[in-house]
């Protein structure tokens, strides 16, 4: 029998997972996101865990097909990061250094693409080839399938769609260092940001309170059909929509699949996008489909197996 490990790294822990060559998870675990010393010890970390399950299971190295693996940061087609804030790398050829730790093939991918080859597989865009999906969490992030391969680009930051500029009025500066991007106004923090704003100055009854101006909080109230809430949520909707549209016409995908915290909310945001989508949608991007992602926390290492099963 045949296996491969999918690793999602995170600035807090890294996500492994052992799958069978069909796709099962055999079995998954965390271990601690080591990033002192410019994350030098990330991938020794990861080898030793893989190597310590290859002996847990008796499974020899040549049952392996290789390891996937995402991170949070562009990645070039041949496993090369430029600096990654995350996890405290500056320039590594991240995989020619697990592939000599561990003896084994190693494929790398931007954590946000790989987690849309997961979807795809397994999740909310199961029976699509072309797809966009859009993290909405802290920040906003992208990843773009075309023709069931994952659009890594020259410099492995393609789907980085958090830094579009959908408004250049904006005055307050993006993490990013730009203005107006995408990610001012989707994130969990972006949202929040956009209710905080509409606070300052509101005088209707409301059953948010400046206490708790969190996304969850904002849907929330949503959901009990809060009209300044129900403004938060629009004004959001608005930018992110008009953006989904502009890439639909750049990339004509099928299924837009939305993940990450915000998507928690459940179909209720679909429809603060849709509508807005639809206004500005090129005609032959009508009817591209809405889905929410449905792997959750494991969408990363099924993406990262993924990278390994599809070659």
């Amino acid at each position: 029998m045949k296996y491969c490990f999918g690793v999602d790294i995170g600035g807090t822990t890294v996500k492994l997972g052992l799958f069978s060559e069909a796709g099962a998870i055999v079995e998954k675990w965390e271990i601690v996101t080591r990033t002192e010393n410019e994350g030098a010890a990330i991938l020794p970390d990861v080898a030793e865990a893989i190597n310590g399950k290859l002996e847990q299971h008796g499974i020899e190295k040549e049952q392996v097909l290789g390891i996937g693996v995402g991170v949070p940061a562009p990645v070039t087609v041949d496993g090369i990061v430029n600096g990654s804030a995350n996890l405290g790398w500056k320039y590594k050829n991240a995989k020619k250094e697990l592939e000599e730790l561990t003896g084994l093939t190693a494929e790398f991918g931007n954590d946000a693409n790989v987690a849309a080859l997961g979807e795809m597989w397994k999740g909310g865009g199961v029976g699509y080839r072309n797809m966009i999906m859009v993290t909405l969490g802290t920040g906003v992030g992208g990843g773009i399938i075309i023709n069931g391969k994952i659009l890594t680009g020259e410099n492995g930051a393609g789907g980085e769609i958090g830094h579009m500029c959908v408004n250049l009025e904006e005055t307050d500066t993006c993490g990013c260092g730009g203005h107006g991007c995408l990610e001012q106004y989707a994130s969990a923090t972006g949202i929040s940001r956009l209710a905080r704003k509409k606070m300052e100055h509101e005088t209707r009854a409301t059953i948010l309170t400046k206490e708790d101006l969190s996304a969850k909080a904002v849907f929330d109230a949503v959901k009990e059909g809060d009209e300044v809430a129900i403004e938060v949520a629009t004004e959001m909707g608005n930018y992110l929509g008009h953006a989904m549209a502009d890439m639909a016409a750049v990339l004509d995908p099928a299924v837009f699949v939305i993940g990450g915290g915000v998507s928690k909310a459940g179909e209720v945001l679909l429809s603060f996008i849709e509508k807005p989508f639809m206004e500005k949608a090129f005609f032959a991007n009508k009817n591209v489909k809405f889905k929410l992602a449905t792997l959750g926390n494991d969408a990363g290492i099924c993406g990262a197996a993924k990278l390994v099963l599809e070659d």
